[in-house]
């Protein structure tokens, strides 16, 4: 498996991770949904990336795979008024990752970045590593300070 950005940049930070390839279902409804279920883990607890715009202006927030945004909260979390999903080709341009595999590690432009509070309790989560079909394992404390990312409620 050929190391994606996010990986490389997870290197040079010296975090570890450990790596969790999966058969990627391009027809599936949910993507995280269909992650969490392919590798046996707790849909709370594989978070999806997810680009938003906050008054124009980019952002990424990191939830549960069971979880939907709640546009308010993520307006208030980056100190907006208001909050709506990224279009696909421009998270794309963007974060230099295909929809479906973007990472919140390793963007091609760094940008504020959430996780989601009630996941950042558990010891480890997954997030996609910057490939369709491959998720990493890690400390969310650590996620946090390498995406020099805050934990908000960002969810519905």
């Amino acid at each position: 498996m050929a190391a994606t950005p996010g990986l490389r940049f997870l290197e040079l930070h010296g975090v570890e991770v450990t790596l969790h390839p999966y058969d990627y279902d391009p027809r599936a409804d949910a993507v995280g949904l269909a992650a969490a279920q392919a590798l046996g883990l707790d849909p709370a607890l594989t978070l999806k990336t997810l680009m938003v715009e906050v008054d124009g202006k980019p952002a990424c927030c990191v939830i549960p795979s069971d979880r939907q945004l709640s546009m308010k909260r993520v307006a208030a979390a980056f100190g907006g008024k208001a909050a709506a999903m990224m279009p696909p080709p421009k998270a794309e341009k963007l974060t230099g990752y295909h929809v479906g595999g973007i990472s919140p590690f390793g963007q091609k432009r760094a940008v504020p970045t959430a996780i989601e509070v009630t996941a950042c309790t558990a010891p480890k989560v997954w997030i996609n590593a910057g490939a369709r079909g491959l998720l990493l394992g890690i400390a969310p404390d650590k996620a946090l300070v390498v995406l020099s990312a805050r934990a908000l409620p960002l969810v519905a």
